[in-house]
C-alpha cells in the first residue's frame, strides 16, 4: 500500500471530509451575520458516490480516518448512504462525525447502524440564552436531547468541543467540566481561530491554552498530568487529574500550533482539496473526476498534490489571504 508523505515527512493518515457548507446555527466566530447559507447549484456539490470514490482513494493511498463534517452534516440527507458506501467499500477504518447536534436525535441510530462510532459536538455553553445569542437562534435542549440520546445509543467517544471566548462564554467553564463528568463526556476546549472574517473579527475574545489549563487546576483543585487520547490522531492535547480520573483536552492552533504532526487534509463539499486549514495551497479533484479520470489518476493526482502541503500555517501572518476562507466551508 502507497503512504502519503508530504514534503517535510509528514504521513497523511487522516481526511475531513465536508458534506455540505450549510449550517442551521450561525454562531458568530464562524459565520457571517448575513448570508450564512453559502450559494451554491446542487450540481456544484459533490455527489455520494464522487465522495465515496475520494475516499476510497485515499483508503488506497493509507488513510485510516475520515471524519464528517459541513456545515453541519446531517443537513445532507444522503449522509448515511455515504457513509455505509464508505464503510462498506474499506475494512478497519475509524469513521466518525463533527456535528452541532440539533438534529442528533432523529438521526444517531441511523448513523451507528451506518458505522459511525466516534462523535464530537460542538457545545460553547450549558446556559440557554447564551446559546441563543452565540449561535444565532439556536435551542440548546434539541442539542442536548440528541447528546442523551447518542449516549444511549452506545457512541464512544463523544467529544464535546467548545470555542472558549473571554467575555463570551467563559463563565460556563467550570459548569462545562462539571457536567462532562457527570454524564461521561470527553470535554475539549479550542482556542478561537483567525479563519474568515468571522474569525479574525473575533479574535479579541481569544483565550490561549495555558490560561485555560491554568483555570481547570483551580476548579479541579488538583495539576493536570499530559495524557494520550484513546481513540482520533487529531490536534488535541490531553491531560487528566490523578484524584478524579477525569479528562480534559485542549486544541491550541494559535498559542501553540501543532503543525509538525500534522497528519491531515480536508475535502470540501464542492471538491476541493485543502492542504491546510490556515493557508490557501488546494486543489480541484471535482472538475477531474467528471472530466472522466481513473482511479489511477486520481491517486496519482492526490498523490502530487502533497507536494504542497506547507510546512505550517502562519494564522497571524497571513491574515489577509485567509479571511475569504469561512470555517463553515472548510469543516474545521
Amino acid at each position: 500500500m502507497t503512504s502519503l508523505i508530504d514534503s517535510f515527512g509528514r504521513e497523511i493518515t487522516y481526511i475531513r471530509v465536508s458534506v455540505t457548507d450549510k449550517c442551521d446555527l450561525r454562531c458568530d466566530y464562524c459565520s457571517p451575520a448575513k448570508g450564512v447559507h453559502p450559494n451554491g447549484k446542487y450540481t456544484e456539490y459533490l455527489t455520494a458516490e464522487e465522495i465515496s470514490r475520494i475516499c476510497s482513494a485515499f483508503v488506497r493511498l493509507g488513510v485510516k480516518r475520515i471524519r464528517f463534517t459541513g456545515g453541519e452534516p446531517l443537513l445532507r440527507k444522503d449522509l448515511t448512504e455515504i457513509v455505509s458506501m464508505i464503510n462498506q467499500d474499506n475494512d478497519n477504518l475509524d469513521l466518525s462525525l463533527s456535528t452541532n447536534a440539533t438534529r442528533l436525535e432523529r438521526y444517531a441510530k441511523p448513523l451507528y447502524q451506518a458505522g459511525i462510532r466516534r462523535l464530537n459536538i460542538s457545545l460553547d455553553t450549558l446556559n440557554a440564552d447564551e446559546f441563543n445569542r452565540i449561535t444565532r437562534g439556536g435551542n440548546l435542549n434539541k442539542v442536548l436531547t440528541g447528546i442523551y440520546q447518542a449516549k444511549k445509543i452506545g457512541f464512544d467517544p463523544i467529544k464535546i468541543n467548545t470555542v472558549m471566548m473571554r467575555g463570551v462564554n467563559d463563565d460556563q467553564m467550570e459548569n462545562l467540566i462539571d457536567w462532562s463528568a457527570k454524564y461521561g463526556l470527553e470535554l475539549r476546549f479550542i482556542e478561537i481561530m483567525p479563519i474568515g472574517k468571522s474569525g479574525i473579527d473575533s479574535m479579541n475574545k481569544h483565550i490561549p491554552m495555558q490560561e485555560m489549563l491554568e483555570r481547570v487546576e483551580k476548579h479541579l483543585g488538583e495539576k493536570l498530568i499530559p495524557s494520550i487520547s484513546r481513540q482520533g490522531g487529531g490536534p488535541a492535547k490531553y491531560y487528566r487529574t490523578e484524584k478524579k480520573h477525569l479528562g480534559i483536552g485542549v486544541i491550541s492552533a494559535v498559542s501553540q500550533h501543532f503543525c509538525a504532526t500534522c497528519n491531515r487534509v480536508r475535502l470540501t463539499s464542492r471538491g476541493t482539496l485543502a492542504l491546510c486549514l490556515g493557508q490557501e495551497h488546494s486543489i480541484d479533484l471535482r472538475q477531474p473526476i467528471r472530466d472522466g479520470i481513473s482511479d489511477n489518476e486520481l491517486e496519482a493526482m492526490i498523490v502530487k498534490s502533497m507536494e504542497l502541503k506547507p510546512e505550517r500555517h502562519f494564522f497571524n501572518e497571513n491574515r489577509k489571504n485567509i479571511e475569504f476562507r469561512q470555517m463553515v466551508s472548510l469543516g474545521g
